[in-house]
């Protein structure tokens, strides 16, 4: 009765507003990714996956100071406590945990110019650079007073905050735990960052950018979007009748030490984490970090095949999305639920696989019965995160 169980969930990005419209997503392969101009002439525009609401009145209250990373997570984060009925716990015994790569960089960038103005400079500024406005907003749209983080590991943050969630669980700490991550990232600073070190794809049309496993492609599709779940014990999940969604198994979260920019090619690391994670649970399928950056999508074949060879399937969503740094985690979380609350293994869209045709790639909708998934994360701050989730 310690399990720890998922009993809600929300999530906002491109083209995904709720669970019905992720839904609809994953089990056609719809691919909702769009063409943002280029603030910069010289440059040409380039595909992203971008979420047309500006969320900045939600529930009737204005939100329009706050970072649009932030509106995002609070939209989720109220759906997901909807979802899980959440005002039946005591506020001080629910913790929020938010994970976030790129945290407030677009206003950040916006306000720059003002920097040096008093006159000019906003009165949210000191909120704006506090990366922890992004937990404790999200606390306060819900009305939570509990224990809040936020987490600032990269690709994994979000992964990372349900395996802090977990513990504090387990430990009794709190009764429940809202998760996930969010992030706003596309501003100049970003786009000219990556490009900077060739991750970005530069192809300009949706079609050819951002393909997952791939050796004819190069670099990924920048999306915004944020991911949020409930988690409580198995045990107040039934005492009062709330559907359980899944179950956390196990998430195991490390770092390789490496200096800056750099990460471990080999994937030694990963594998380690990966095979930890999984103990001797043979998955149905996973859902998987690859998205269309040679070193990183490698890492997963050699990961996948090293542990179970062509016995697992393996599929990733981001040919449909994008990359959502920090919210991608749990946004896998979320797409898995689906898959096994209805039966499918989401596509791989957007690739014929070339280069890696030894391992089982899902190039189209697959149904059958899900009984658990494990997904993977990593990013280039060096961490690698793995997570296993199963049917109740």
């Amino acid at each position: 009765m310690n399990d720890i169980v998922i009993t809600g969930y929300g999530i906002k990005a491109p083209g995904v507003l709720d669970k019905i419209s992720f839904l609809n997503v994953l089990e056609k392969g719809i691919c909702t990714q769009s063409i943002l101009k280029n603030v910069d002439p010289s440059q040409s525009d380039f595909v992203a996956g971008i979420i047309e609401e500006s969320f900045l009145e939600i529930s009737q209250r204005n939100y329009q100071r706050y970072p649009r990373s932030v509106r995002i997570a609070i939209a989720a984060a109220l759906d997901a406590s909807k979802m899980a009925n959440l005002n039946y716990f005591e506020p001080s015994r629910v913790a929020v945990i938010m994970g976030t790569a790129a945290g407030a960089i677009l206003e950040i960038e916006h306000y720059s110019a003002d920097a040096f103005d008093y006159k000019k400079f906003p009165i949210q500024g000191v909120s704006i650079v506090d990366t922890h406005t992004l937990s404790a907003s999200v606390a306060e749209a819900i009305g939570l007073n509990g224990p809040t983080f936020t987490l600032t590991t990269g690709c994994t943050a979000s992964l990372d905050a349900v395996s802090f969630g977990k513990l504090l669980l387990e430990s009794g700490s709190v009764d429940a735990c809202i998760v996930g991550g969010s992030d706003a990232p596309l501003g100049q600073w970003t786009i000219n960052g990556f490009n900077k070190i060739r991750a970005l794809s530069t192809d300009s049309t949706i079609e050819s950018a951002g393909i997952p496993f791939s050796t004819e492609h190069r670099g990924f599709v920048l999306a915004e979007g944020a991911g949020v779940i409930t988690m409580e014990r198995r045990e107040s999940a039934t005492i009062r009748n709330q559907k359980i969604y899944g179950k956390i198994e196990k998430v195991v979260s490390r770092n390789e030490g490496q200096r800056i920019l750099n990460f471990d090619k080999t994937g030694k690391h990963m594998l380690k984490v990966f095979q930890e994670t999984v103990g001797d649970t043979i998955p149905s399928y996973v859902n998987s970090q690859a998205l269309g950056i040679d070193a990183n999508d490698q890492i997963e074949r050699f990961v996948l095949k090293e542990t179970f060879g062509t016995e697992v399937p393996i599929t990733s969503i981001k040919g449909m999305l994008g990359h959502t740094f920090g919210a991608m985690g749990a946004m896998q979380i979320i797409s898995s639920l689906l898959s096994m609350e209805y039966g499918f293994i989401p596509p791989t869209t957007k690739t014929q696989g070339i280069g890696f045709e030894d391992i089982p790639i899902v190039f189209n909708t697959r149904q059958q019965d899900i009984e658990s998934v494990c997904i993977t994360t990593h990013g280039s701050s060096g961490n690698n995160a793995c997570l296993l989730l199963t049917h109740t």
